[in-house]
């Protein structure tokens, strides 16, 4: 790298750091300006709203992935291979652990990397609130890896069914009915219903039986009411079992033991219920964290205790007005992913910081082919603009949509949708390997 100018490094190429990355690339790395650096544990980025389609295999990752370093060499910065485990503010450096093959031979040492500007965009992990048995027997959807786990075994649950002599079903159990679970829920009836026509016309939607756990009140507790009584009479009219004020106490290897005590046996099962920032981060002893491992910030973005350290996304606690939090979604990564940018240029031409303000923008929940629901404009209207079906649908497609032009640039969206137009006449609606 050019010592003589600022070395910039982003840890985590989630939704913020990947569109940060990319834009300060264009701006900054391939004007000379900034050495730009991502780094990230996996090779390929897959858009976090989207990992349900993967665990069910209505998405392709090794299709729909963006690869880091291909994209790096387009876009004006610098891709590592790594997995981020340690801090040293004093210096300016941080560490990234070995990496190992499959076979346990070093790939690569300990590494590590200084930089002038930091920022932290790791996103977050399932919080199991320390409930006993959920490590050892649920499923987790943090990453493609995780959710590659859950369709290989959502397949071998859908050969078992098939091959079966008996009219046996397949229960899935899945807690935390937030979008992640409400979304899941929708998305296996789809499948189930997709593969007739692959071969494996026995698991049919009447043998697949899906508990939808909730330890709140309703489901989709942090969406408007409307939202969520929509939601809740499609999951229904579904086949889902909506089972609401029921908090689990126990995962065992053949289902989940509530607090009263009643038993929901399933062959599957996976834990939706909250996020919380990587237990690491307690580790590094040096920031203010809230309940949830977050790291606190200025309303610049910066840390509370390091000016040289900026936090995007999940992983970041930023106090609104009201005293609560910015709620942990993609359009927060994406807002917070847009101000860190202006204020790094700001910082490199000596102007001042600019302030972050989240902008609710509504919220949509998308309930596979069978409906999509929800709220548009939520700062304006307070989420009293409902709205529903295709209309519903084009909104929500159209979230993804901009999250690519962030990442591609306008044209390449454009020939990523044409493509994916013409993919699927020639290759499977669901992956089935």
């Amino acid at each position: 790298m050019d010592s003589t100018i600022p070395d910039i490094v982003i840890i985590g190429g989630g939704a913020g750091g990947l569109e940060l990355a990319t834009q300060l690339g264009h701006k900054l790395g391939k004007k000379g300006k900034a050495n730009i650096t991502l780094i990230d544990k996996n090779r390929t980025h897959i858009w976090k709203p989207l990992l349900h389609e993967v665990a069910t295999g209505s998405l392709d990752p090794n299709l729909d992935g963006v690869v880091y370093s291909a994209h790096a060499a387009k876009h004006g910065y610098q891709f590592q291979l790594g997995t981020f485990c340690h801090l040293d503010a004093d210096e300016k450096s941080i560490t990234l652990t070995p990496i190992f093959n499959d076979l346990n031979m070093a790939i690569l040492p300990e590494r590590h990397i200084q930089y002038d500007k930091l920022i932290i965009a790791i996103g977050s992990v399932s919080n199991d609130f320390n409930t006993p048995g959920v490590r050892d027997h649920c499923y987790f959807l943090d990453s493609h890896q995780q959710a590659d786990r859950f369709h290989h075994a959502l397949l071998d649950s859908f050969t078992r069914i098939h091959q079966s002599d008996t009219n046996t079903r397949l229960d899935i159990a899945i807690v935390g009915a937030g979008a992640t679970g409400v979304e899941l829920s929708a998305e296996l009836y789809h499948v189930t219903e997709l593969l007739k026509s692959y071969g494996l016309s026995k698991m049919t939607a009447d043998r697949l039986h899906i508990h939808l756990i909730e330890a709140g009140p309703r489901i989709l507790p942090a969406l408007p009411d409307r939202i969520a009584a929509s939601a809740r009479r499609e999951l229904v009219k579904l086949g889902v079992k909506v089972l609401e004020n029921t908090c689990v106490s126990e995962a065992t290897a053949t289902g989940f033991i509530t607090k009263e005590g009643t038993r929901i046996d399933a062959h599957l099962m996976l834990w939706a219920a909250g996020v919380k920032a990587p237990n690491f981060i307690k580790d590094i002893n040096l920031f203010e964290l809230n309940r949830a491992n977050q790291i606190m910030v200025k309303d610049t973005l910066l840390s509370t205790v390091n000016d040289h350290i900026y936090v995007i996304g999940d992983c970041c606690a930023c106090k609104q007005a009201d005293g609560s939090f910015v709620p942990p979604r993609a359009q927060s990564a994406h807002q917070m992913a847009k101000c860190v940018e202006n204020n790094l240029i700001n910082e490199l031409t000596g102007k001042p910081l600019e302030s972050y303000t989240y902008v609710d923008y509504g919220s949509l929940v998308n309930l596979s082919k069978f409906s999509t629901v929800g709220s548009l404009m939520g700062n304006l209207t307070k989420n009293t603009m409902f709205i529903e079906g295709k209309l519903a649908r084009l909104v929500y497609i159209s979230l993804y949509r901009m999250h690519q032009r962030a990442v591609h640039g306008t044209s390449k969206t454009i020939a990523l949708w044409l493509t994916e137009k013409l993919m699927r006449a020639v290759r499977p609606r669901m992956k089935l390997h």
